[in-house]
């Protein structure tokens, strides 16, 4: 579904799930969000008309509530698949599951799901993605567009349509069983694996070696305080 604006797609979604209004695949894309959202509570802000802004549908049977990990590998595979076709090796998967281009976001993911008791009832994926936009908020430190990277204009709305097809590629194959496949190729495509990397946890910063991450989703390192970092206990700090 093609949205002039809205307040949030994930919002816009969540709405639909609720009232029996969308099914598996079912995609919400707007040109312009006013309370877009990131992680940790963040503000995804975005230029009007400029970017991919969209919101996926998904039933993540036959994962279990536990296994969210693995359904955000599938999405930022299939970001990773969409955005290395134009942009090139230069790209990488930022864990847990950020687009950049060398040092640069260029985009982001929220999943946000739906409990029943115990079920995981549904999930929706919020995709972000620098198309156009060349001039960004100066409180975002690292940002990086299609445009920027390429010297090209796109169409957002076609491009959109070209990342669900790779996301129904990545989540078949998360539904076929091939999370051992899907967590090899994130590996593979990890920013600053096998690099030193700077690291924040609470008021203490470090370094340490990025070595990979396993199948509960921790960041895996050499040389720093613990040898492991679940999401949402460090912050990275790019220099």
């Amino acid at each position: 579904m093609e949205l002039s604006e809205t307040d949030s797609t994930n919002i816009y979604a969540m709405t639909h799930i609720q009232h029996n209004m969308a099914t598996h695949g079912s995609v919400f894309f707007a040109h312009r969000q006013w309370a877009g959202k990131g992680q940790h509570g963040k503000k995804w802000v975005t230029e009007a008309g400029q970017n991919i802004i969209m919101s996926a549908v998904i039933d993540p049977k036959p994962l279990i509530q536990g296994q969210q990990f693995r359904l955000s590998v599938a999405v930022a595979l299939a970001c990773y698949d969409f955005f290395s076709r134009y942009a090139g090796d230069e790209t990488a998967i930022k864990w847990p599951n950020d687009i950049y281009w060398r040092d640069r976001k260029a985009g982001g993911i929220l999943i946000e799901n739906q409990l029943r008791g115990q079920n995981w009832q549904w999930a929706v994926a919020g995709i972000g993605i620098n198309i156009n936009q060349v001039l960004f908020d100066a409180a975002l430190a690292n940002p990086v567009s299609l445009k920027q990277i390429t010297g090209k204009n796109f169409d957002p709305v076609q491009l959109a349509k070209e990342l669900c097809t790779h996301l129904d590629i990545r989540l078949s194959q998360l539904q076929n069983g091939s999370f051992e496949v899907l967590l090899a190729a994130y590996n593979e495509h990890l920013f600053r694996k096998g690099q030193v990397i700077h690291l924040k946890k609470g008021n203490s910063r470090f370094s340490c070696t990025l070595s990979g991450v396993n199948e509960a989703g921790e960041l895996l390192v050499e040389n720093g305080p613990s040898d492991r970092f679940q999401f949402g206990e460090i912050s990275w700090i790019i220099a």
